[in-house]
């Protein structure tokens, strides 16, 4: 019975790790609420150099902070289920290629994709590997979102140009990050202090 107890609240535990933030709208509350989100954010941005709101507006975009998030299915003949369009899964819904070029260009041969820490640094690198390939500014949210959905090949194709609904989406990116920006401005320093030095605050 005492087994049965402890696996019952590590699931619980668990389950209360990958829910997503009450709030995602204010990204105040989300570091608030999900202790350690803000130190692997900010590790990722001192790493890669785009700054915590873009990063985490992708994320916000790609799966609503959800840890296990996957792409919705396809439909066969228009009730039954068939399979998912991508093999996107986890907060930054990356594929398993894009993924495993993760790994291998950074060593981090153990991250999961429905890990924060993991997909935040995932979501750092692909922007820098943008940068680098498309000479996209770091904190030019909406060009790096056009890159991150299409590609850095499909980037530099323009790919996105006649895709009006991309281009709104990464608009809607841009804006949140901005958002962002002004709700971090106003907390990061309480943020910063840690959840010891905040319970004095």
């Amino acid at each position: 019975m005492r087994l049965i107890a402890i696996l019952l609240v590590v699931l619980g535990i668990a389950g209360c790790t990958s829910a997503p933030p009450q709030n995602p709208n204010n990204i105040c509350e989300i570091f608030e609420e999900k202790g350690g989100w803000y130190k692997d954010a900010k590790k990722s941005s001192r790493r890669w150099g785009t700054s915590i709101p873009v990063m985490m507006s992708f994320i916000y975009q790609e799966s609503a902070f959800k840890a296990r998030a996957r792409p919705p299915r396809t439909k066969i003949l228009w009730i039954f289920p068939g399979p998912r369009p991508a093999s996107a899964y986890g907060y930054s819904q990356a594929t398993n290629e894009t993924w495993s070029a993760y790994k291998k260009s950074t060593g981090s041969w153990g991250a999961d994709r429905n890990d924060f820490d993991d997909a935040i640094d995932f979501v750092g690198w692909y922007n820098d590997q943008s940068n680098r390939r498309n000479k996209i500014s770091k904190n030019d949210a909406y060009h790096l979102y056009l890159a991150y959905h299409e590609g850095q090949g499909g980037f530099a194709k323009k790919t996105f140009t006649k895709k009006q609904w991309l281009k709104d989406v990464a608009r809607k990116v841009s804006d949140r990050a901005d958002s962002y920006v002004l709700q971090l401005n106003g907390c990061e320093k309480k943020l910063g202090r840690g959840w010891f030095g905040r319970l004095f605050s």
